[in-house]
């Protein structure tokens, strides 16, 4: 699966540049550098590439994707301030809304369509709104993508050794189907997630690029579905409340001011239950308004209460990137580098 990976990522790279020299009247060199991991323990690109113009040289560090989404597009910002060069995203298709705000944000770009912005000394590029071409269509998201995946994935990079718990254990912590756990578990064996040591039992690997994968496809495929009304109570109500983390946890950006004495928080999130939400909104006087700015959203795992009444910082941390809201990215770093790392360094 890697090998494939590989191949498709190869594919989107020299049909990009292909294109890019297509809408670039002069001369183009693209060569593929050796990968620095000097400054790129934590984020590590997929390459360094270096681009001779009429004798004139860029180096950028590229990060090949499939789609670009919004909260890739954040995911990039919060990777791009770490790096020695600038970042080259390079990918199937940027539409025209995706293409104006990703130039607004500093992220340079190519595409298969002959889409681009680069803004390097000397040179500057941006063109817009070629379709793409048949032959890179968007596929199936992956199973292990969609919402009883995600869940599944979630406990693994929250609780490091999960992965060799049985099936059963599996199924039950993370209330999915025991079919389930096996079709997923094989998937992310294929993705090259998870590694199969035989006896020794298996191993998570590749944690940074699972983490950036699952938060992803959060917002898109599993944190919609969680929703369980949007609501409004008195002015600041949260600030002095503490919940029982057995009913209710507090997540977003509620949770980030929290953990970090740093945000100052414009939306409320809550994790709870059905069976405790109805008590939940009477003891905090909440009213239902669907322009409210307390949303509520139904829990998807099992409170342990290692961080008392606040979700876990990966969940934190998702919910930052899925407002696609500038404002929370600082703050997302800063969670990101103080409680996420060690979850998913290498051993």
């Amino acid at each position: 699966m890697d090998r494939i990976r590989q191949n498709i990522e190869e594919e989107i790279f020299q049909l990009a540049i292909e294109a890019f020299r297509k809408i670039v009247p002069a001369h183009i060199k693209v060569d593929t550098l050796a990968l620095e991991t000097e400054n790129t323990a934590e984020i590590r690109p997929d390459r360094v590439i270096r681009i001779l113009i009429d004798g004139k040289e860029a180096r950028y560090y590229a990060e090949i994707k499939n789609t670009i989404t919004k909260a890739q597009k954040l995911l990039l910002l919060v990777q791009k301030e770490k790096l020695n060069y600038p970042l080259l995203l390079i990918t199937k298709y940027v539409n025209p809304q995706m293409a104006d705000q990703i130039r607004q944000d500093g992220i340079e770009f190519i595409d298969t369509a002959g889409n681009a912005f680069i803004n390097y000394p000397g040179l500057y590029v941006y063109v817009k709104g070629n379709r793409p071409p048949e032959t890179m269509r968007k596929g199936p998201v992956k199973r292990a993508f969609k919402p009883a995946g995600l869940r599944m994935i979630y406990a693994l990079l929250c609780n490091p050794g999960f992965e060799n718990k049985t099936y059963r254990e599996i199924a039950t912590a993370t209330d999915v189907a025991l079919g389930t756990v096996g079709w997923t578990m094989n998937e992310l064996k294929e993705l090259g997630f998870l590694l199969d040591m035989g006896k020794q039992g298996c191993r998570l690997i590749k944690k940074e690029n699972l983490l950036q994968r699952w938060v992803t496809a959060y917002p898109e495929q599993l944190r919609p579905k969680q929703i369980l009304g949007h609501y409004r109570g008195e002015l600041d109500w949260w600030k002095q409340t503490r919940l029982d983390a057995l009913g209710a946890q507090w997540g977003g950006e509620v949770a980030a001011a929290r953990l970090t004495q740093y945000l100052k928080p414009e939306i409320v999130t809550i994790y709870t239950t059905n069976q405790h939400l109805n008590q939940f909104l009477l003891e905090n006087r909440l009213r239902k308004d669907p322009a409210g700015d307390v949303e509520v959203l139904e829990r998807f795992w099992k409170p342990e209460g290692q961080y008392e009444d606040l979700v876990h910082p990966l969940l934190i941390y998702a919910d930052l990137i899925a407002t696609g809201n500038q404002r929370n990215l600082e703050t997302a770093k800063m969670i990101y580098e103080q409680h996420i790392v060690r979850l998913i360094r290498e051993d």
